[in-house]
């Protein structure tokens, strides 16, 4: 009887990892009504950012719409965020100042495309994570940093009166904005209306709404109304005033470029490198810790930042970063893709190039309201209770960056912040143990832990204790030290030397486990006894068969090939 040929093997179960819609990072559907509708947000808080920006920085206002539209249309396409919207920064506003007065307007071209390319340089180099490696608690202060100065600062335009100036003095001028607001009929009209856009704007999600109504945003539904109270007679508001943006362009020349050679000039571009990279990439540790979508690619975002600059830079516009006001209202407007942050910088293009008659029927104190709610959200005072409860010492930190970001400025603020988190944790790494005892002649010290110079006060009052016992034998057990550091070794080594010099003292030390420290010996195990079966041992033949042949014969073929 010929042999019966193998059955087929079994088909192997499907892997569905490799179906179109499990596939891993697939990217979720897009749903293009909410990215557009987030982008007309983003649209509103960007404009009188724009606008207040540029001229905050001695520079004329369709400037920062230019940069405003390259941060959409250049780097919102870009890999590096999904979410983080960039545009003109209050940030640099001081600085921008200071080059305009000291070197001209059209030298600021120049300065930006310069620091432009160093980003790009940067981000090349693989220089961006270094900004990863930043505190929660720096963050969240510096979120309250930002939105707690913009809050105040914004009541102003409010009110149709301009700001003092700094934080501190915005706080401070705001009893005297009251009475000036309370005093003038039409300062009163558009503070009513920037009020009623923020209520708008806290209360508009909790309305029940009809489905369509619930996409539409709570800005633009106070600029409608903003729009249409300005229009009735009687009312004299402030509205946007936009000029020609062709005109404004100014493309640096031969003259311009030759000011890169001046040494003022080059440290001015190597210091709007630096602020504006770390503006943009704390902003994105920032804008992650918001959703939880694709997480931020610092080192494409650095190269991102540096081909807006440079761009900007090429038109003459002001430097530009990543800022933490339009990305948050983007966040919150419910975008989910790059099309909300790219589709912004379109809305301005058009609307100042084509619509600026549009434009000049918006009344600032809506725009202002809605920059009042976007601070408030970016303040958060809830976290701060919450950081109380969950870690006393991370909401120092936090506390202490926001103090100082509305003190100073941004970049101060996070650096003053980073430090603080560095000594917070160089101090809770170090801890250490430390007993003292006194027995018969030995007076004993025993440590534990981590000892780094930071503990190097209560090490020396431990050596002082048992120095002063008066015991003719003095034993430092520093066998439980995991890590000690130069300068405690060094006090260490010190005593122990002082002491054996004085005679009449034995000093004993066990040292840490440490290259070239002496070991313990090694004390030798008893001899195994001897690997005999004993009288009630069982007894097994091994079957020669292999195992496969025992199997079923459709197992037979997947067991063969897996050997």
């Amino acid at each position: 009887m010929p042999p019966r040929p193998p059955a087929a093997p079994p088909p192997r179960p499907p892997d569905l990892a490799k179906k179109p819609g499990n596939a891993p990072g697939t990217a979720p559907k897009v749903d293009l009504a909410t990215e557009i509708v987030a982008s007309f947000v983003v649209f509103l808080v960007a404009l009188p950012l724009c606008i207040g920006v540029a001229v905050a920085s001695g520079a004329p206002p369709e400037l920062g719409i230019i940069s405003g539209v390259v941060g959409g249309l250049v780097v919102g396409m870009a890999r590096g965020s999904t979410l983080q919207v960039s545009g003109p920064a209050a940030g640099l506003a001081a600085l921008v100042a200071d080059a305009v007065l000291e070197f001209g307007l059209a030298t600021l071209g120049v300065i930006v495309l310069a620091s432009g390319v160093l980003q790009i340089g940067l981000g090349l180099i693989r220089l961006g994570r270094m900004f990863q490696a930043i505190s929660i608690a720096v963050v969240q202060g510096m979120l309250a940093g930002i939105g707690l100065p913009l809050m105040f600062s914004q009541l102003y335009p409010m009110a149709d009166a301009k700001a003092v100036g700094k934080p501190v003095e915005n706080m401070l001028g705001v009893p005297g904005l009251l009475v000036d607001t309370f005093a003038d009929p039409q300062k009163a009209i558009a503070a009513a209306l920037g009020a009623v856009t923020v209520a708008l704007s806290f209360v508009w999600k909790k309305i029940p709404l009809p489905g369509p109504l619930k996409k539409v945003p709570a800005a633009l539904v106070a600029v409608a109304g903003g729009m249409a109270v300005a229009a009735l007679p009687g009312v004299e508001i402030t509205t946007l005033q936009v000029g020609n943006l062709l005109a404004s362009v100014q493309v640096p020349g031969p003259t311009q470029f030759a000011a890169l050679a001046n040494g003022a000039v080059l440290t001015t571009v190597l210091t709007f490198t630096v602020i504006a990279s770390a503006e943009s990439l704390f902003t994105a540790a920032a804008v992650d810790r918001m959703h939880s979508g694709p997480r931020t690619r610092y080192n494409s975002e650095l190269i991102a930042q540096g081909a807006g600059n440079t761009l900007c830079g090429l038109l003459g516009a002001l430097p530009m970063t990543a800022v933490v006001a339009r990305s948050s209202a983007n966040v919150q407007a419910g975008a989910k893709t790059r099309i909300s942050r790219t589709l912004h910088g379109l809305w301005l293009l058009a609307f100042a190039l084509l619509l600026p008659n549009v434009l000049a029927l918006i009344p600032v104190c809506v725009l202002a309201g809605v920059l009042v709610h976007s601070g408030w959200k970016l303040f958060a005072p809830e976290e701060f209770p919450k950081m109380w409860r969950q870690d006393r010492g991370e909401f120092g930190v936090m506390t202490l960056t926001t103090v100082v970001i509305v003190a100073t400025a941004l970049l101060e603020g996070v650096l003053v912040g980073l430090a603080a988190g560095i000594g917070l944790a160089a101090l809770r790494m170090s801890r250490t143990s430390v007993r003292t005892e006194v027995r018969d002649d030995t007076a004993k010290l025993v440590m534990t832990g981590n000892v780094t110079f930071l503990r190097l006060p209560k090490l020396i009052d431990a050596l002082e204790e048992v120095a002063a016992a008066g015991t003719p034998r003095i034993r430092l057990d520093l066998t439980g030290v995991t890590h000690w550091d130069h300068a405690c070794r060094s006090q260490v080594d010190e005593f122990v030397a002082q002491r054996r010099a004085s005679g009449g003292i034995r000093v004993e030390l066990l040292r840490p486990d440490e290259p070239g420290a002496p070991t313990p010996p090694v004390v030798q195990a008893a001899p195994a006894a001897p690997d005999v079966p004993g009288p009630t041992a069982e007894w097994f033949y091994l079957d020669p068969t292999p195992v496969e042949d025992l199997l079923p014969p459709e197992q037979r073929i997947w067991a063969r090939a897996d050997r």
